[in-house]
This record gives C-alpha cells, structure tokens and sequence, in this order.
C-alpha cells in the first residue's frame, strides 16, 4: 500500500506541474487584454440616433488608444432592451460592451419579462456625455414656460405632448416637466424623434422635449420654438433657453446621458482601463468642440461612482413611471 500511495502522489505532483505550464502557456499566448482582438459597443438602437453618435465617436477614438480596432454594432429594437440583453449574455472578457441611455433604467420598470437585470447583469464603467432636451413647441405656439403652463392648468386635458415612445428619454423628461408643473395634458407617442417633432410644427401636438441634436437646426431656422431645456443647467448650444427650472417650474430637471457598460464580473483591471481612456477622450478639446456642435456635453465619472448612480437613477425612473402609469402598449 505504501509504494502505491508513493507514485500515486508523484503522479499527481506532475499532472499539477504539467497544468500549471499549460495554464502559463496560454495565458502567454493570449497575452494583456485586449491583444489584437477588436472590441465590439453594441448599441441598441438605431444609427444616427444620440446614443449612436455618441458611441461613434468615441470609437474613433478608443481604437488607436487600445491599440485595437473598436466596432459599433447597431441592435436596435425593444427600447433599447435587445442589444441589452445581447451583451448581458456575452462573455465577460471586455470583448463585447453596450452603449445605452438613460431609457437602461427605464426599462425595468415598464417591461416585463426581461431576459436580464439592469443592476445585477452590468458593470457601469462610466457615463460618456449628457445630452439635453429642448422644450420645443410650433412658433408663436406659447410665449413661454409660464405660458404654456397657465393655459395647461386652465384647460385640463385640453393639451397633449409628443414623444418619441413609451419610456423613451423625450417621454420621461416629459412626465417629469408635467408632474413638476401639475398639469393635466394627453400624451401621444410617436415611433421617433422626426414624427414627433413635424407634428408639433404643424400645431397638432402642442410641445415636446426633443433631442437638442435633432431640434437644434429647425429651431435656428424658426420652424421650431425653443421654450427652455430640460436639464439642470442652460446648454451651451442654446444659451438663451433658459432650464424649465429657471423658467418656474421647480423639481423639472431630467438628465439624458449615455453610458459605457460591461457584463457583469467583467475585470476590474480592464473595466478600469476603459473608463481612463474613454475620460481622457471625453476630455479632450477636440470631443468638446464636437459634442458641443451636438448639444452635448461630456459626463464622464470613475466606474464606482457610476454604479452608485445606476442604482440611485434607477430608482427615481421607478418612481416616475408609477407616478405617470408609463407603459408600454
């Protein structure tokens, strides 16, 4: 018995031996993330979208700053919810990320049966940009904020707003505004920004919170009125709209912003390697300039702080969606 446990521990000593190698050897050969493999932003809605803008942009630039190739692979469909759960099921290696919004935290709250948790599935690596929204309304329509709320209050129901859908960021930041300014207005949802926004040129839909990147244009040329911004301070790509705040309507501010997220239990070396390139990009005159021309702004902040933030915004989503019965027809 004693010569058989002898070899049986030799033997065992050298397959431990003979693991270890094979384990060094391809970790040699796979070498530091992220190597030369590309690096996939899913993006869950269309291109051409704030959140697709976003992500291009900063691709261009993560590339060369990680050494490797970065792609953009629009997933659209579902509020964002499909490409979502896209990389909430992919490995978590720092190979494949999702761009998302603000909508990330909404959509808990007025889908049912997601195949993913928002909080638990995802590692927040950090916001990229804040993105305003402009309350829009036909020229001449109202003459401002304080206007348009009196007229509201003294003929409940008798006013609707647009969106560009259920839970989208256009329809939060106008519950907010609504609830806010207690007003009683009929909301109509529309399948995008562009649909939303001709219909209140027309004066068929008496205001909304558009996109700045997408209102900006048709306001400058006067075929749309800019009555105030949605966030908490002035944009600086329209800077005599005032913030519906400064406009009298207190507790109206509503932050868009899109983000960088992994799969959850991602590397904390490479979830931190992320979120120091992408600040630096975020930070760099020439993003700025860029974003700015947008109406954005960067918003960037270390990958802890971010998911303090996921948890706390998640929350207040709930919030309004159950104040204003959101949900999804």
């Amino acid at each position: 018995m004693k010569k058989t446990f002898n070899w049986s521990r030799r033997q065992t000593l050298a397959a431990a031996a003979a693991l270890a190698a094979c384990a060094l050897t391809g970790a040699h050969a796979q070498g530091p993330w992220p190597g030369t493999q590309a690096v996939r932003l899913v993006v869950p809605f269309t291109a051409g979208s704030g959140t697709d803008i976003v992500a291009r942009l900063v691709a261009e630039k993560l590339g060369p700053a990680l050494g490797t190739s970065v792609i953009v692979d629009n997933k659209p469909g579902a509020g964002g919810t499909l490409g979502a759960a896209i990389v909430a099921k992919a490995p978590a290696d720092g190979y494949t990320l999702l761009v998302h919004s603000a909508g990330h935290l909404v959509n808990p709250w007025i889908y049912k049966g997601l195949s993913y948790d928002t909080i638990k599935d995802f590692t927040g690596i950090t916001p990229m940009a804040s993105l305003p929204n402009v309350l829009v309304t036909a020229p001449s329509h109202f003459a401002d904020v304080k206007d348009l709320v009196a007229k509201a209050k003294a003929k409940p129901g008798g006013f609707n707003y647009g969106s560009a859908g259920n839970g989208s960021a256009t329809h939060m930041n106008a519950e907010v505004f609504r609830l806010a300014a207690g007003v009683d207005a009929q909301h109509v949802p529309f399948r995008g920004t562009p649909e939303a926004m001709t219909e209140v040129m027309a004066g068929r839909v008496d205001w909304f919170f558009a996109p700045m990147v997408s209102a900006l244009p048709l306001i400058q040329t006067g075929r749309l009125q800019a009555l105030a911004v949605g966030t908490g301070k002035r944009s600086s790509a329209l800077p005599s709209a005032p913030t519906t705040v400064e406009a009298g309507v207190p507790g109206s501010e509503y932050l868009f912003w899109v983000g960088l997220f992994a799969p959850a239990k991602t590397p904390q070396p490479v979830v931190d390697r992320l979120q120091a390139e992408v600040a630096k990009i975020m930070a760099s005159p020439e993003l700025k300039e860029r974003l700015e021309k947008l109406g954005a702004e960067p918003f960037t902040m270390p990958s802890a702080q971010f998911n303090k933030f996921i948890v706390d915004e998640t929350a207040k989503a709930q919030q309004v969606v159950k104040a204003a019965s959101i949900k999804v027809d």
